[in-house]
């Protein structure tokens, strides 16, 4: 698909990212925080989009949290739109083709084509929430519609291990005073700091282990900002989803090593319909 342009939104309940991306290639970005008031947020988006479309756009693909179906968004937690047909909206405003899917399934999209380049994988993204991505025999499994919410498999007394992420944060602002990165909180070496880490550790190695035992996947790919923990946080993270793998053999688990995975994803939602056309 040789000099495509698509527009790639990734919208997340922190930030939102929009770019122009041509021939795979992210040629211009805009990065904003997320508004937390539905109209507001999509007048942002539809500025952002504004400011990179060119005639020669082919469409816009979209990353959103879920659950989503046919481009209506339909209960994300993390974002305020309800019940929203931000495709219909899109076309409305920008008359090019749109496609929205879930924005883990996008980032899955990047790693199958870009990244890893495996058949059999599990992609985990640590943000606002947690999504999740599942490829089966190279394609993005959905289910019936709505499958992948990997942060809402039941753990520790009946919490979803999206819960006890967002309940970690809630732990720093009560000991430290305010919330910070995992990465900070190594460096802290203090009591405090050590306790969180080990709750964040344990859960997410019940987290990944029980996945494993599900999807039996060649890896699982573990993205957003949490990575600049580094690999000796990945290491505790490991050892303790050991502890309830079931299996002889090892499953990797590591770091995703794509800059902008859930734009890129994005962007091809639109090479795929086209494609496919």
């Amino acid at each position: 698909m040789v000099g495509n342009k698509v527009i790639a939104v990734d919208l997340g309940g922190t930030n939102l990212r929009v770019a122009l991306v041509e021939n795979n290639k992210i040629v211009k970005y805009i990065k904003k925080s997320t508004p937390k008031e539905k109209k507001q947020l999509i007048s942002e988006m539809e500025d952002s989009i504004s400011q990179l479309i060119t005639k020669d756009v082919k469409g816009i693909g979209v990353g959103s949290p879920g659950p989503l179906k046919d481009g209506i968004i339909k209960n994300p937690p993390n974002i305020p739109l309800r019940n929203y047909n931000l495709a219909a909206e899109l076309r409305k405003k920008f008359k090019k083709k749109v496609v929205i899917k879930n924005d883990v399934q996008c980032v899955a999209l990047a790693e199958a084509k870009f990244g890893c380049k495996k058949k059999n994988f599990i992609v985990i993204a640590l943000g606002t929430g947690i999504g999740g991505g599942i490829v089966i025999d190279g394609k993005v499994y959905t289910g019936r519609n709505y499958a992948g919410e990997l942060g809402h498999i039941v753990l520790d007394n009946g919490n979803f291990l999206e819960t006890l992420w967002k309940d970690t944060k809630k732990m720093m602002k009560k000991s430290l005073g305010k919330e910070i990165l995992v990465k900070d909180l190594i460096k802290m070496n203090s009591p405090e700091s050590d306790l969180i880490l080990e709750h964040i550790t344990c859960y997410l190695g019940q987290g990944l282990g029980s996945i494993i035992n599900i999807f039996d996947p060649e890896v699982v790919i573990i993205n957003g900002g949490i990575k600049e923990a580094g690999e000796a946080f990945l290491n505790r993270i490991r050892k303790e989803a050991r502890k309830y793998i079931i299996f002889p053999q090892e499953t990797p688990i590591i770091w995703s090593k794509l800059e902008h995975p859930g734009t890129l994803g994005a962007s091809l939602l639109i090479s795929e319909k086209l494609k496919n056309e």
